[in-house]
């Protein structure tokens, strides 16, 4: 089968409300833009249903459940549901889809497992909130989608299960959710002493790599030819579940990360062969042009597309409608309207923290794969 794109309308009709960085369109803007680059069939779309709330208890505990959909039938939340489960409270806030829009996010990760259950690759730029924990939203996250995904992979009966997280902060609901299960292997890339604060050491099934502010794609590719493609060569996955989120791009307001959407476009094209089930999320990302251009990008190198230099009428159109409250969004660079691909960085040297990084990350495996510099 082609890849599989996963959507939903719910994007465009919700927001986290007011000043909230995900007050921004980016799934919505995403699927507009592979829409109107002609880079999608009707065939290969689907749209994503709502999880129900016996799914989520797979992970999720019935009473914080409960609260959340509680808390959208009736927009307000008790001073005790607020205290318990940080609904309302530190990013979460109360607003009119936060059961619906969650998830819809959960389905469709649910509904990528089910599609990959033989075989397959499946985009869903809704889903990769990678935060959540089990009785508590966190991080903007009030389920944790990509935990129910790799679930539902185990439920089928894979051994073998790599997750690879791209974000500019720490996954750290999937690396405690699985940190003691030997079928799951997480890996995640993220920015070092960045919320949630986690993520510095690594253990034998989490694999942790932070990195110093300003990291670009030349140390990007260093990581993922010492660090990740052997890690994965290692593990043997039998299934890939790639969290993109976008706030590592150098034009994100919430991180000090400086990488270039090729960074993203090459880790892609170095992973998705080495098993044969691949499913790819969205995530963070705050910067509406760029976070649409980085998951419209990726679901072209799943299908093969090249982007072109200029981008049609119709795709720069999407990108022209945008706006942005942040100093960023007042005067944007030009080609944040015109291409999809970011202009190649300049080189430039690895630092010496990232060599330690992918040292450290590497030390306890088999002389085989140990680390070696690219």
């Amino acid at each position: 089968m082609p890849p599989i794109l996963i959507g939903s309308e719910i994007y465009r009709r919700s927001s986290f409300g007011g000043k909230h960085p995900l007050s921004i369109p980016r799934v919505s803007t995403a699927l507009d833009l592979i829409r109107a680059l002609g880079w999608v069939t009707p065939e290969q779309y689907r749209d994503s249903p709502r999880a129900e709330a016996a799914q989520l208890t797979r992970f999720h505990a019935p009473d914080y459940v409960a609260a959340l959909e509680r808390a959208q039938a009736t927009q307000a939340i008790c001073d005790h549901d607020k205290a318990r489960f940080d609904i309302g409270a530190r990013g979460n806030p109360v607003y009119p889809q936060m059961w619906d829009r969650p998830r819809t996010g959960a389905g469709g990760q649910l509904l990528a497992a089910q599609l990959t259950r033989a075989g397959g690759v499946v985009h869903v730029p809704g889903s990769g909130t990678h935060h959540g924990q089990p009785a508590r939203a966190s991080g903007f996250c009030y389920l944790n989608d990509v935990v129910l995904g790799v679930m539902a992979w185990l439920d089928q009966g894979l051994e073998r299960v790599l997750y690879l997280d791209l974000d500019a902060h720490h996954g750290d609901g999937v690396e405690m959710a699985f940190a003691e299960d030997p079928r799951v292997m997480t890996l995640s890339v993220h920015e070092a002493g960045r919320w949630p604060f986690t993520g510095a050491a690594s253990s034998r099934l989490s694999r942790n790599i932070p990195v110093p502010e300003g990291y670009c794609d030349a140390e990007a590719a260093f990581v993922r030819e010492a660090a990740i493609l052997p890690l994965i060569r290692h593990f043997r996955p039998q299934a890939i579940l790639v969290q993109a989120g976008a706030d590592a791009l150098a034009e994100d307001p919430l991180a000090r990360l400086a990488l270039s959407n090729n960074a993203y476009f090459a880790t892609l094209r170095a992973v998705m062969g080495f098993a044969p089930r691949l499913i790819v999320t969205g995530g963070g990302g705050y910067n509406p042009w760029s976070v649409a251009r980085c998951w419209a990008g990726l679901w072209g190198v799943l299908n093969g597309h090249v982007a072109p230099e200029r981008l049609p009428p119709a795709a720069e159109a999407v990108l022209r409608a945008l706006s942005w409250s942040r100093a960023a969004g007042r005067d944007p660079p030009e080609h944040w309207f015109t291409t999809l691909v970011d202009p190649p960085q300049d080189p430039r040297p690895v630092r010496a923290e990232v060599v330690r990084v992918c040292e450290a990350v590497m030390r306890d495996l088999p002389e085989s794969v140990a680390y070696s510099a690219p």
